[in-house]
């Protein structure tokens, strides 16, 4: 018999175990997570009753694999632009809660007596909460189109970028064991430049490639491409000091700004379901019971810490944001959990050996229990207003109002706020580009001339004239490169007075810092006379010379940039949906201060208002909402008429506050009330009636009639004066003599005795 390899068998042995639990927790309506933990709990070494996995090194490996491909996945939903777009009240909210989740865990760490590592890991493993579980709670409470869930949803965007920025310091900590100021400065410093450098560098190239590649790249060959640059970058990320996990999420995120972006979600979820499956089940291999007992009271502390700090953190937040309180409130309960994220980051503790064996299971125990918690928090927050409003003294409420709404009109950037933004955005981008040269000239043009036969003159020579050359359009772009900005044109054109004061120092400000970096440039070639008495007047007349020149260039390497970053938007914007939530967007943003927003409902295929009109509805004066738009396949219909029809799966636009939207919906989303003897098919048949003078039906239409409704049938044809006449129009007129031809319910048509 041929030998197995260890790891088939084992593989096995998880993927039977996970799938045979989430059949169980999908049955139970639970999240899948916690029903893959216990797969990993139950074929781990510390429980007896079921084979065991035996090769556990070979499953870590595939379980590194899922995280990788769970954070690419992540980063192709990410995108930045969708970050750009979260707002400031999503900001803010998860800033002020991930601040207090993380020290509080820190000190709480430190409290029950854990190392410094230990608890660094544990505040990384509070600052997330769990998208999965919020998901599941809105859609089981109908919430999911209230206001504050916009703003959750925005809060745990903004959650996982800046957790997987912990992951990265805590990994460097790890390490390194160092945690002074300076270092953490200098850490965080080198990863911001990282991260803008392979954004800049990705979205350059790689758009290109997949759009130069199009027509080879069938399913196949784009999946494979996709895999190979996530698991090219991570090696990438590990080589320049980083976690994989981080070079698996800037991949995904800059996929994620092409046009292929969800083709390649679609190939790749797959092959991220099954190595995240993996993942999860490790985690519960790892899960000693025991441990959980010896650090019960942890448990109970991490997770009244998750309860208590989160809610009352994240609607602090929400309401210094600007939100009001009752939204704050709401908030803050939506967001009282663990999030799986905590698994990846005690994963990552444990693979770096940094972390005690205790932690994963402390943080096991707290996330099952927030899990069970979450729906009754997010249920029972209304109540809980309704208490608070009473104690607190209505100056109080009225005063968290005012500034709600105050909050919210000033929240828009003023035009010299936005055209500084441009400015800034202008000297940075370039002046990462420039550094990334730099590195590249020490660590490489460099070292590659020092180690070829050439002549000293030329190498004194060809050096700098390289790296002037590949720096002299982005040196450019620092001095001389104008905003594309509206206010920008205004200031400069027609208001003398800022052209000749803070405009004017800010392009001043511009040319001294192209003048410090050339004269750097010269001084680290040359000595100090020769730099600068030549070379440094001789640079600056090649300048002046070749300036447009160089402008052309750079505009063709922006223009390529730009091209790439916007071109999935462009498709996008063009698209019916598109440009429906640009306009949604809009509308919501004026009507935040009165607290209401457009909800987008669909019409069920049995409603019991389908083919009535608006005004007939008069949905308005019973409920006081709006309908905005009727959508129906590409067409949009915006502000219907009063006699517009609403028909089967039409997209319907409400505006309205949450309020009105919980007793709407009720209404909206109730079918017709069905008989008390349901209609089969046996039912169905065809019924003649003659039309005698003294009948009822005599002199009326087909539509007042209402043999449709009292019937449950239509008049399929009417033989008149010898004529037969076929689906007659509801308009046409019984008369006498007629032989009609009705299908529908017999048994209802004969109790009318039609």
């Amino acid at each position: 018999m041929n030998h197995l390899p260890h790891l088939i068998v084992d593989l096995a042995l998880v993927l039977l175990a996970g799938s045979a639990t989430i059949l169980l927790f999908k049955r139970i309506k639970q999240p899948l997570v916690l029903g893959y933990i216990i797969a990993g709990f139950l074929v781990g070494p510390h429980f007896k009753l079921f084979p065991t996995v035996i090769d556990i090194e070979s499953i870590d490996v595939v379980a590194e694999l899922g995280v990788i491909f769970l954070l690419f996945g992540l980063g192709l939903e990410f995108s930045f632009k969708k970050l750009m777009r979260v707002g400031g009240s999503a900001s803010i909210t998860a800033f002020v809660e991930i601040a207090f989740i993380t020290i509080t865990g820190f000190l709480l760490g430190r409290w029950l007596k854990w190392s410094v590592i230990d608890s660094l890991f544990l505040g990384g493993m509070l600052a997330s909460s769990s998208t999965t579980i919020i998901i599941k709670a809105f859609d089981e409470l109908g919430v999911k189109t209230k206001q504050f869930a916009r703003v959750v949803f925005g809060v745990l965007i903004v959650e996982d970028i800046v957790v997987i920025l912990l992951m990265v310091l805590l990994s460097t900590i790890a390490v390194t064991q160092q945690i002074e100021g300076g270092e953490m400065v200098f850490i965080v410093l080198k990863l911001l430049f990282f991260l803008s450098l392979w954004f800049i560098m990705g979205i350059f190239l790689i758009p290109t490639l997949l759009k130069n590649a199009k027509k080879w790249l069938d399913d196949e060959n784009l999946l494979i491409l996709s895999i190979g640059l996530c698991l090219g970058m991570v090696v990438l990320a590990v080589e320049a000091g980083f976690s994989a996990e981080l070079g698996a999420f800037i991949m995904g995120s800059i996929l994620a700004e092409t046009t292929s972006a969800e083709k390649v979600e679609h190939l790749t979820k797959p092959v991220k379901d099954l190595f995240g499956a993996v993942f999860f089940v490790s985690v519960g291999m790892m899960i000693d019971p025991q441990a959980i007992i010896d650090h019960k009271w942890a448990v109970v502390a991490v997770t009244l810490l998750t309860l208590f700090g989160k809610i009352i953190s994240t609607s602090i937040g929400a309401l210094i944001s600007g939100q009001p309180l009752k939204q704050s409130l709401q908030v803050g309960f939506s967001m009282a959990q663990i999030g799986e994220f905590a698994f990846i980051v005690a994963a990552l503790g444990a693979s770096l050996k940094v972390t005690s064996d205790f932690l994963f299971p402390v943080a096991v125990g707290a996330s099952a229990i927030t899990t069970f918690t979450t729906p009754y928090l997010i249920k029972y927050t209304e109540p809980i207003y309704m208490q608070i409003e009473k104690l607190l003294p209505s100056r109080w409420v009225e005063y968290l109002n005012r500034f709600s709404s105050g909050t919210q009109k000033i929240q828009s950037a003023t035009g010299w706020q936005s055209l500084l933004a441009a400015y800034s955005r202008i000297v940075i981008i370039n002046g990462i580009i420039l550094l990334a040269l730099g590195l590249l000239l020490d660590r490489i043009l460099i070292p590659y001339f020092n180690t070829i036969q050439v002549n000293e003159i030329v190498k004194a020579i060809a050096v700098p004239a390289i790296s002037l050359a590949a720096g002299a359009p982005f040196i450019w772009a620092i001095v001389a490169r104008k905003p594309n900005h509206p206010y920008y044109k205004n200031l400069w054109l027609s208001k003398k007075e800022f052209r000749t004061g803070p405009l004017l120092i800010i392009e001043l400000t511009r040319v001294a810092m192209g003048v410090a970096l050339i004269t750097g440039w010269a001084l680290y070639f040359f000595k100090p006379i020769i730099a600068l008495v030549v070379v440094l007047p001789i640079t600056l007349i090649i300048f002046r010379v070749f300036a447009m020149h160089l402008q052309k260039f750079y505009k063709r390497i922006e223009g390529r940039f730009i091209t790439n970053i916007s071109e999935r938007e462009s498709v996008e914007y063009h698209s019916t949906s598109a440009s429906l939530n640009r306009k949604n967007y809009e509308v919501q943003s004026f009507l935040s201060p009165y607290n209401a927003h457009i909800v987008q409902l669909e019409v069920p295929a049995n409603a019991a208002f389908i083919g009535k009109e608006l005004w007939q509805l008069a949905w308005r004066e019973k409920y006081g909402i709006n309908i905005v738009y009727i959508r129906r396949g590409d067409k949009i219909y915006h502000i219907p008429g009063r006699n517009q029809l609403l028909l089967p799966f039409d997209e319907v636009g409400v505006l309205t506050t949450d309020e009105q939207i919980q007793v709407f919906k009720t209404v909206f989303e109730n079918p017709i009330e069905e008989d008390a003897e349901p209609t089969s098919l046996d039912d169905i048949g065809v019924f003649q009636l003659a039309i005698t003078e003294h009948h009822w039906l005599n002199g009326k239409s087909i539509r007042s009639s209402g043999i449709r409704e009292k019937a449950l049938g239509l008049v399929a044809g009417i033989e008149r004066n010898g004529e037969r006449i076929l689906n007659p129009d509801s308009t046409t007129i019984f008369q006498t003599d007629d032989l009609v031809w009705l299908v529908g319910n017999v048994k209802k048509m004969k109790e009318l005795k039609i």
